[in-house]
Parts: structure tokens; sequence; C-alpha cells
């Protein structure tokens, strides 16, 4: 694998002129990045995938949503439909996609909404909503969010990042002066003061941008129905793990923290789970002698389970999710809450002027 990625650096140099062109068109109006009068809050990051958008988005949107009427807007990626789309609480990853059909079940009340063409879609949200937040949209140039949050996975500022196709990075490094704020995920609850230190000048800020780190919250399990499970996991229970996520690491770490009986079903991000991919997990759990064996999966996975085919397949499995959250580390919380707050605030007031 190491010797594909070099042998495509050539086209990353290729993939690397055209994105400095592009932002270079966009800095200086070649390109229209269209402003909308309402808040609009981005949430993204320079590589592909696994940096923890979606719980930063549903970190915002537990925030904002009592107290404003909110939307979300995302590509909708992995879907078969095209064009806007709002969510409904029967809407299936492929319809919607895994990540907004996950957000629509944990929040009902939430406009949630797909559509490839990000201003299309905006226009289509703004007469009914107070504030948008657009989901894994910091490369989406041709909306101008008044507010943009960029992350990067603690783990990740260690390696070589390549850009694509030969590595992850979607746009240089230099792409992060776009940034209000910079949230470093991911990383260790007991992170201290020297280690932050070094991560952040990894990064290197600029003058305007705040710097915050988080961690990974792990919930308790819930069962297909959103309610949380009366289910322990100790060393006599076996652990059937069932991924198709980015970076799939930190979960099974931590399950491993309670457990060392993990048969891993790893699968690529945003992978479309085959009847036959289920049918191998079904017989291998019922094959199984412990007596004590549980599937667990994440949030995003179990909307890619519930597709018509494999229903008759999963109604019959004990499958149990392992949500997720983010923790802010060293009280940055507050200050982080403070920062929204006071964007959309002075937003409202501003336009109410005028």
């Amino acid at each position: 694998m190491k010797y594909l990625r070099w042998l495509l650096f050539p086209l990353s140099l290729v993939y690397g002129l055209i994105i400095i062109i592009r932002n270079w068109c966009y800095d200086w109006g070649l390109f229209k990045s269209r402003a909308f009068d309402m808040p609009i809050i981005s949430v993204g990051n320079l590589d592909a995938g696994g940096a923890g958008k979606t719980p930063m988005t549903e970190y915002l949107i537990g925030l904002l949503k009592n107290d404003h009427q909110l939307a979300t807007l995302s590509r909708g990626y992995g879907r078969d439909t095209k064009g806007y789309r709002i969510a409904t609480q029967d809407s299936t990853a492929s319809e919607v996609g895994d990540e907004p059909a996950q957000l629509k079940h944990k929040f009902p009340d939430v406009n949630v909404t797909v559509c490839e063409n990000r201003v299309a879609g905006a226009e289509q949200l703004q007469s009914f909503n107070d504030i948008i937040i657009l989901d894994d949209a910091y490369q989406h140039r041709a909306i101008k969010p008044g507010f943009s949050i960029l992350l990067f996975d603690y783990q990740q500022l260690n390696n070589i990042n390549l850009l694509l196709p030969a590595g992850n990075r979607r746009e240089l490094f230099s792409g992060r002066k776009r940034a209000d704020v910079i949230i470093i995920t991911k990383c260790p609850l007991d992170i201290d003061t020297a280690e932050i230190e070094r991560t952040r000048s990894k990064v290197t800020p600029y003058p305007h941008q705040k710097v915050f780190f988080s961690g990974i919250a792990y919930q308790p399990l819930k069962n297909k129905t959103g309610d949380t499970a009366d289910v322990k996991i100790d060393g006599d229970t076996k652990v059937f793990l069932l991924t198709g996520i980015a970076n799939p690491a930190p979960m099974y770490q931590y399950i491993a923290k309670s457990t060392a009986q993990i048969i891993h079903y790893k699968y690529p991000d945003h992978h479309p789970f085959s009847l036959k991919n289920i049918t191998k997990l079904a017989d291998d759990f019922n094959a199984c002698a412990a007596d004590k064996k549980i599937i667990i999966t994440t949030e995003k996975d179990m909307q890619r389970l519930g597709e018509q085919e494999l229903l008759p397949l999963t109604n019959n499995l004990p499958v149990y999710t392992l949500p997720i959250g983010v923790e802010f580390l060293n009280n940055g919380g507050q200050q982080f809450n403070t920062l929204i707050a006071d964007y959309v605030r002075k937003y409202t007031a501003h336009s109410t002027i005028y």
C-alpha cells in the first residue's frame, strides 16, 4: 500500500495544483461564494473522514436546538438519490446518507436535509430556519459560512499527510487559515499541558483562531430503538464488532478495556453492507458457543443495517450501538459554547439593524 501511495504521488501534485487554483479563484472573487442573511456554521476537516464531524454537528445541535429553529445541510454521501431532500424518521441511509439518517433519528425536531448543491439547499432552508449547520463543508466554498469549525484528529497529526489520491488530505495545510476555530479531536482524556502545547504547535494557528482540545465521550450501549440497554460487558463477553467507519481503532480500544474477546468485522468508511456481509456476521454469531455474546456497531453503521434486504437478518440479532459524544478538555467547553452563542447573537442583532 505504501508503494502504491508513492506511485500516485504525481497525481497528488496535479490535484494540489488544481486545489490551489480553485482556492485562489474564490479568494480573489473570480468564483463567487454566496453569503446568506442568517447564521451559517460550517463543520469540516482537511482530511478525508475520521475527524469526528458528526459528533461535533450533534454537539452544536444540542447546544442550539432549544432556542432556535435549526437545520443541518450535507451532501448526503453514499445515498442513491439526487437533489434536495428533507430527511424523515423513516428515511434510510440509501435515501439520505448514513450520517443524516443518524442525525434525524437522534433529533427528530431538527430539519435534517441533503443536497449536493449546497447553495440550492440553503436557498430552500433560509425561509423557515434560524440557523444552518453545514456538515462536512469546509471545502465547499460556494457558500460563505459566518463561522467555520475545522477539526484535526489528534492521532493523524503525527502522520505524514499527503494530498489525494496518494494520501487522505483534501487540501493544503495552509487552507486552515479560513477557520474561525480549530478543534483537536480524539485526544486522550488525560492529556497533559506539555502535550497540549506540542500539539498546538503542530497546527500553528493564526492569530484570529481559537484552538480547543476534545476527547471521545463514550455513552452507554443502546438498543435498536435508541433506548439505553441493560447490557454489561465483562471479560466473559464475546463481542462481534461491526464497523464501516474511517478509524475504528478508538472504539476497538475502548471495548478492549472490558473484554479481550473481540471479533472485528472491519469495512471501509460508509461501506454499504451487503446481504453477504451480514449473513456471514449472523452465521458466525449463531455458531458461537459463548454464553455471553453481543454485536456492537456504531450509530452511523446502524443506519446502513436498516436497509430492507437486511432486516430479516438483523431483526433476529442482538445488535447494539455504542454512541459517542464530544468532551472538551481543560474546561474548554464553556468558552466554545460562548463563542457559538456570541456569533449567533451578534449576527442576529446585526441583521435586525439593517
